[in-house]
């Protein structure tokens, strides 16, 4: 019996997904929180809003009702805002079927709780759903997936038989899925790889070259490992796809969003002003002020986390944070 999909999120990653499942034959329903949007798919095959000039598969569904697109789904994935998502899981959890595997694609920590998703996920799930949770991550531009670029990604589970069967169920000619068991270590790197990359946006709106960006990734990498193995995750997840594939493309590459953010920061233009501007969530922006306070709860050195910090939430002066960052006692390099 073919598994059926409910996808719960029509922005750009999650329609890419959708129509990604769709594509492969499964039957597939796509949840947009926008109604106006559903209907235009509906007509169009096209989501305008999120991901234009993409082509829709015709077994991809649309639907604005959450019930729907969860309702008796072997597979239900959430591509949902990362601090909207415990919301969306409480309203969808009446409907989804206990035997039902729950995947997050969704990036980032909760402000609140300064949980990772994954956290959130078995903090709201009945404790035997747990073996059939998974998440998927890892450095994919959803236009350049939609294109059929060749991407490589992680799909992390502690249950080994549900990564394989996730594996099996989104991989394609030009979509790789490598296994993964290191939940929290690949959920970290992709919640702390767009902080990173705000702070390299900013280093290039300031006009800065390779060597800063170099560095920037470079102990970023360390903030973000450093990080990860104070929660639980594996060091070595993060020299993997989920942690330097994913910061190296979300740093360097024109269409992220996090990347962009910082560089307009770095050209002096206020937060507030840039995000009105923006259609689509940068996710870095909320992850920084709960990756802050997550990392200064657990006593862990961030330095590049704690000027984008300041940045973003203190009004600190991005050259003035590149300058103290330079200016740090000298030491030994360290993970």
């Amino acid at each position: 019996m073919q598994t059926k999909i409910g996808v719960i999120g029509a922005g750009s990653w999650g329609t890419t997904l959708a129509n990604l499942l769709a594509g492969k034959g499964y039957p597939v329903t796509l949840w947009g929180y926008e109604a106006d949007l559903v209907e235009r798919m509906k007509k169009t095959r096209i989501n305008d809003l999120y991901l234009p000039e993409i082509s829709l598969s015709q077994g991809l569904s649309f639907t604005h009702s959450l019930t729907t697109a969860v309702a008796g789904k072997d597979l239900v994935l959430f591509v949902s805002p990362s601090q909207v998502t415990r919301q969306v899981l409480q309203e969808t959890l009446p409907s989804i079927a206990a035997q039902a595997m729950v995947v997050s694609a969704s990036k980032g920590i909760e402000n609140d709780s300064l949980m990772l998703l994954s956290e959130v996920f078995e903090q709201l799930l009945p404790e035997k759903m747990h073996q059939q949770l998974g998440f998927l991550s890892g450095p994919s531009f959803a236009r350049e997936v939609s294109q059929g670029m060749p991407t490589a990604v992680v799909a992390a589970a502690r249950n080994p038989m549900v990564a394989k069967k996730l594996q099996t169920i989104f991989s394609t000619p030009k979509f790789r899925v490598y296994s993964h068991d290191d939940v929290i270590g690949v959920e970290l790197g992709g919640a702390m790889k767009n902080v990173i990359a705000l702070a390299a946006g900013v280093a290039d709106g300031l006009g800065f070259g390779n060597n800063t960006r170099a560095a920037l990734i470079t102990r970023g990498l360390a903030e973000m490992t450093r990080l990860g193995v104070k929660l639980g995750g594996a060091a070595e997840t993060f020299a993997g796809l989920a942690g330097m594939g994913d910061l190296v493309l979300t740093c360097t590459g024109d269409l992220s969003r996090n990347r962009t953010v910082g560089l307009e920061l770095g050209k002096g233009r206020r937060i507030d002003d840039i995000l009105s501007g923006m259609q689509m969530v940068a996710e870095g922006v909320q992850t920084t002020l709960s990756a802050y306070q997550l990392a200064k709860k657990l006593k862990v050195e961030v330095p590049i986390l704690e000027q984008m910090y300041l940045i973003l939430y203190q009004d600190k002066d991005p050259r003035e944070a590149v300058t103290d960052l330079m200016l740090r006692d000298l030491k030994a390099e360290a993970i």
